[in-house]
């Protein structure tokens, strides 16, 4: 019951689908990624580049079934000096996957309520930005709506839909591009007119 209060369990997948890691990542190797991402965040306030979001992707995709990870990872981003609007992001998608970790009621509502507003931090930093928007979006999809923290459902589903009729697709590749068109299309929450701007990259 306590489970599914505040995230759908289902948020899982919408994170594989933003995050297209399918592959299991040996532990040396993740141990690894955890090192350069933590040099990463304390050496460095230049815009983030391709590489450094891969590794974080791939250290959140570790982190989806892992508590301990998604305190990890959490607690390395919080203390970066940069001020990267995805890096802000991945922090508020890592403050969900706290909700979805803890048992306790009382904490998964407080991390949800932080996650939104970390989230409304990104967005306002970089509004233009597709990969925030659909975090924001995937997390919202799951989150039950009596809570109240779906409220920029409508917004951010504009926004994506705008960037993908301009091809505003930042740093995202072509098979986080065709995921995301196939989560909104099957979200259920776009107008009819609006899918076939997603159906083109499907």
């Amino acid at each position: 019951m306590f489970g599914a209060l505040v995230l759908n369990e289902n948020y899982s997948f919408a994170t594989l689908i933003f995050l297209n890691f399918g592959n299991h990542i040996k532990p040396m190797k993740f141990r690894f990624i955890l090192l350069f991402i933590f040099l990463f965040v304390q050496s460095r306030a230049e815009p983030v580049v391709r590489e450094d979001l891969k590794n974080i992707k791939t250290a959140v995709y570790r982190a989806i079934e892992s508590s301990s990870v998604t305190d990890s990872l959490y607690r390395v981003l919080k203390s970066a000096e940069t001020e990267s609007p995805l890096i802000v992001a991945y922090i508020g998608t890592l403050e969900a996957l706290k909700a979805k970790h803890s048992w306790n009621p009382y904490n998964k509502i407080r991390y949800v309520s932080l996650s939104q507003k970390t989230m409304k931090k990104a967005v306002e930093q970089e509004p233009s930005n597709l990969e925030i928007r659909f975090m924001r979006f995937s997390i919202q999809h799951y989150t039950p709506s009596f809570l109240g923290f779906s409220k920029d459902l409508e917004e951010d589903r504009k926004a994506i839909v705008r960037q993908f009729k301009n091809r505003k697709f930042g740093l995202a590749d072509a098979a986080l591009i065709r995921n995301m068109a196939a989560f909104m299309i099957n979200s259920d929450r776009c107008l009819k007119d609006e899918l076939p701007v997603f159906k083109k990259y499907i």
